[in-house]
């Protein structure tokens, strides 16, 4: 085995050990239970198809919502951020208004993404970002449709 390969498993299985970890996390539970996440597909062995759960936070727009999301974690992954896709229909200044992707240019934890950031400080910040000021107020999409 060349020393490439050999970094390139390690790290492999560092990537691994941090996804484990964060699946690990997400089944317990996060927090006051408004944000969770799991594997999407039981059977992706890669680890790299996850949904997450956001429910809306209190006096905005968004109270008693449940926002369905989709993340995604490419080989990168926790060098570079996942993707992550509103499946429910959203509207904030931060989300594409026909696709749902998240726009990393204007969501900060994207923009300046470091290593130990997880899918829950995502998550979690995302659920801030529904309370800011330019957000809890938005004309939202009528609940229960999706993009």
């Amino acid at each position: 085995m060349s020393m490439r390969e050999a970094s390139g498993a390690a790290l492999s299985r560092i990537v691994e050990s941090k996804l484990l970890e964060e699946l690990e996390r997400g089944e317990k539970g996060i927090g006051d239970g408004t944000v969770s996440y799991g594997m999407d597909d039981g059977d992706d062995i890669y680890m790299r198809s996850w949904t997450g759960t956001i429910i809306g936070p209190h006096n905005t727009v968004h109270e008693g919502r449940i926002y369905q999301l989709k993340l995604f974690c490419d080989k990168d992954y926790p060098e570079k951020p996942p993707s992550v896709r509103f499946h429910s229909r959203i509207n904030m200044t931060c989300v594409n208004h026909e696709t749902g992707v998240v726009e990393p240019k204007k969501f900060g934890l994207l923009a300046n993404w470091q290593r130990e950031y997880t899918m829950e400080d995502l998550l979690t910040q995302l659920k801030k970002e529904m309370a800011a000021p330019h957000n809890r107020k938005l004309v939202q999409p009528p609940e229960g449709t999706y993009f």
